[in-house]
């Protein structure tokens, strides 16, 4: 059966941040992911991690200047200082959180910079942070992301992304594979996944259109879901989704897969 997480940048956030991993553990998960832990104390957040049982199973590095637009600094070869310094920064929080995977967003690729140079910076900048992390034993991910939704994100295809891994040549940089930002650029979810199965060290999902909840889109997701178990998918599915009315009344899809295997469809 899938082990969802909670994304508490996007669901409960009718709460403060603080305040959202209590009513993950009340809504059934039992583990959560978000964005970014910085804007708080790691003491702070595993306190909320330790009082709700609650597992983190991913965060990302450092990514700028987000509230200004920014998307990631990994291909920007003006910032390669900035993103050590970024990669440092989480790792002191993953550490004491004891999270075991970061995501890397590659970030939208400046104007007028070269290809190559885009390609060579954010090449040497996965190639360090995938060497720094695998020091303190933690996987390094990167996430292709639709380019409607952040038009000139640089890391847009799943291909792409494989073609990346592979030219760093790092035993330690995974793929995130976000359902939802597949799904818009390139479909063909359930033989992507599975082609690249060894691959991928976590999956997110939402709907499409709208990047609701599932069963408000075009997606199947129990199907999804029934044939990621026959593949053998072992990681975490983060919930990364906007709920179309609030948290809580979006959780019955949730509530809903977990009956249909309490009843064994997928047995």
């Amino acid at each position: 059966m899938p082990k969802f997480a909670a994304n508490l940048t996007m669901l409960f956030n009718e709460q403060p941040f603080l305040e959202r991993f209590a009513l993950a553990k009340i809504g059934g998960f039992k583990a959560v992911e978000f964005l970014f832990p910085y804007a708080f104390e790691a003491s702070e957040i595993k306190s909320a991690l330790d009082n709700n049982a609650l597992k983190l199973v991913l965060h990302n590095l450092p990514a700028g200047d987000w509230d200004a637009g920014e998307r990631g600094i990994a291909c920007h070869p003006d910032r390669v200082e900035e993103f050590r310094s970024g990669v440092a920064k989480a790792i002191e929080y993953a550490t004491y959180l004891n999270v075991g995977q970061l995501n890397c967003l590659a970030g939208k690729a400046p104007a007028g910079v070269d290809a190559k140079v885009l390609r060579d910076t954010f090449l040497g900048n996965l190639k360090y942070a995938a060497e720094q992390l695998k020091k303190v034993n933690i996987k390094l991910l990167i996430e292709p992301i639709n380019t409607f939704d952040i038009p000139g994100f640089y890391l847009s295809r799943t291909q792409q992304a494989i073609e990346i891994m592979d030219e760093v040549g790092s035993d330690n940089l995974y793929l995130q594979y976000d359902i939802y930002h597949a799904q818009r650029m390139e479909g063909e979810i359930a033989s992507t996944i599975q082609k690249y199965i060894s691959r991928i060290a976590h999956i997110q999902l939402a709907d499409n259109p709208g990047r609701n909840e599932p069963g408000t889109g075009e997606i199947n997701y129990e199907y999804l879901f029934g044939f990621l178990d026959k593949i053998g998918y072992k990681g975490w599915i983060g919930c990364e989704y906007k709920p179309l009315k609030n948290t809580v009344a979006g959780l019955g899809w949730m509530h809903h897969y977990e009956h249909l295997q309490q009843d064994s469809i997928y047995a």
